[in-house]
């Protein structure tokens, strides 16, 4: 197995709810909310706080959290690097989903406008 396809089957099989508590930490350290957090969710994959809870609560992987997820038509447009990756640039269609994820997670972190992230 090649050191990348090794790569996208660990982000696979994360855990969607053992990384939310992180993202959490994450954008409340930096002064904004579990509230943004969860409409940013909302905004990229389609879920309800319900919904999020539920896929926490299953222990659902991140290929299960993005196969029942129906992706924003505007995903395509987070760009930029996160993790030493350009998000534009990953093949893999999951492990880009979770980059986008990871991207906009970031952008909250850092201040960024409600505007700006949710492109709109």
């Amino acid at each position: 197995m090649t050191p990348q396809a090794n790569h996208d089957e660990r982000i696979a099989d994360m855990i969607f709810g053992s990384v939310y508590p992180h993202y959490v930490t994450k954008v409340v350290k930096k002064g904004r909310t579990e509230e943004e957090l969860q409409e940013v969710l909302a905004w990229l994959t389609g879920f309800t706080k319900a919904k999020l809870q539920k896929h926490i609560t299953k222990k659902s992987t991140m290929a299960a959290f993005f196969a029942d997820a129906k992706l924003n038509p505007n995903a395509s447009s987070i760009t930029g690097v996160i993790c030493g990756y350009r998000v534009e640039e990953i093949e893999n269609p999951l492990t880009q989903k979770v980059r986008y994820m990871d991207k906009l997670v970031d952008e909250l972190a850092k201040g960024k406008k409600m505007e700006k992230i949710l492109r709109s």
